[in-house]
């Protein structure tokens, strides 16, 4: 990879940037949960002010494990029950993801974590919806074009899979470009939903796994060999099937050379990837060695909320630790977009008139 200068979050937020793994859910703004909490009477924060809030979500998740982050979801979540509080979050999330300059994102999440006061399914659906169409409206009046992708959702822990699976499907010509399993991966294996992905399938529809984030190979092995997944959530401990000798030398096992013989993406969410305890630190983390073996890599956010971070400042942690620079970070991004579940033709349209020019204009 290059070595330049280490580009800074001032720098970064000017490069036309891709986001494939982000949850709703994990990046609201405090003052919003704050207000929203207000608005709907949830009783549960552990404070009111603000500031004190970010802190304490960022503190919660830096837990070293999956399950106790995984926990902070109840308050987001709480808020989030009504259609307005769906429509708000879904809005300010695409507003905050252009201002970032984030040209296209694919945000997730769980429909079936929303309906406590009694939305339906598809109520919860229309809202997001229109909060994402919204968001993109306002992005764009501020000078930001941003398109705006959604994943469904199922809880790996819950049986209700296929029933979103179905929901991803009926509603893909709506915005909904894809279907996901997330939560908890010990203990609820991805082929708990073989149904649901049997079902992508023969739709032919597209869907992204949860896999090799908390579990390791087999985690990855299933999703990939069992379910058919064409996208890996996270994937970062493909790194454990990757052997380096004393004197540098690298080889792969018969999965990680399949992962990327096939191209197979890896949304690699670098910070979440340290504060749930999956590798060690940034400097640690095995995207320098995957993007150096030349991995189908992508550089995403995860929970912005929870990491404190944005797509910019995950890029600049990874410039500073890695020497990355801008013909790096654009690798990353035409990986990404290479990757996202839209059109071929849409794809092709953002690489060559959006991503391409945009970073020839900042080298």
């Amino acid at each position: 990879m290059s070595t330049r200068t280490v580009l800074t979050v001032h720098d970064l937020r000017k490069a036309p940037k891709v986001l494939l793994h982000d949850h709703l859910d994990g990046g609201l703004r405090p003052r919003t949960i704050v207000e929203l909490a207000q608005s709907t009477g949830y009783e549960g924060l552990p404070t009111h002010d603000v500031a004190e809030l970010g802190r304490w979500f960022q503190e919660a998740a830096n837990s070293g494990s999956l399950e106790p982050y995984l926990e902070t979801f109840a308050h987001t979540c709480g808020v989030m029950q009504t259609e307005d509080a769906l429509i708000r979050v879904a809005a300010e999330c695409v507003e905050d993801l252009a201002d970032d300059g984030v040209v296209y994102a694919e945000v997730r999440y769980a429909p079936e974590l929303f309906v406590e006061r009694g939305l339906s399914l598809d109520q919860v659906i229309k809202a997001v919806q229109a909060g994402f169409t919204e968001g993109e409206r306002r992005a764009e009046a501020n000078g930001h074009r941003i398109r705006t992708g959604t994943l469904l959702c199922a809880m790996r822990q819950h049986a209700r899979a296929a029933e979103i699976a179905e929901l991803a499907v009926r509603y893909r010509d709506a915005g909904v470009v894809g279907f996901d399993i997330a939560g908890p991966e010990a203990g609820f294996p991805p082929t708990r939903n073989l149904d649901a992905f049997e079902f992508m399938r023969v739709n032919n529809a597209h869907f992204t796994i949860h896999a090799g984030e908390a579990f390791g190979l087999a985690s990855i092995w299933e999703a990939i060999q069992h379910c058919g997944a064409e996208r890996l959530g996270h994937g970062v401990r493909i790194v454990d099937d990757i052997k380096t000798s004393a004197d540098g030398e690298v080889q792969l096992g018969r999965l990680a050379a399949y992962v990327r013989d096939r191209r197979i993406p890896l949304e690699i969410c670098p910070s979440s990837n340290v504060q749930t305890g999956a590798v060690a630190s940034i400097a640690e983390h095995p995207i320098g060695l995957l993007a150096k073996l030349r991995f189908r890599v992508t550089v995403n956010t995860d929970n912005r909320l929870m990491s404190g971070c944005s797509v910019s400042s995950e890029f600049a942690a990874l410039s500073e630790a890695f020497g990355f620079g801008w013909a790096d970070v654009q690798w990353f991004t035409i990986n990404a977009m290479k990757s996202a579940f839209i059109d071929f033709d849409q794809r092709l349209d953002l690489i060559n008139n959006v991503i391409k020019p945009g970073y020839a204009a900042l080298v």
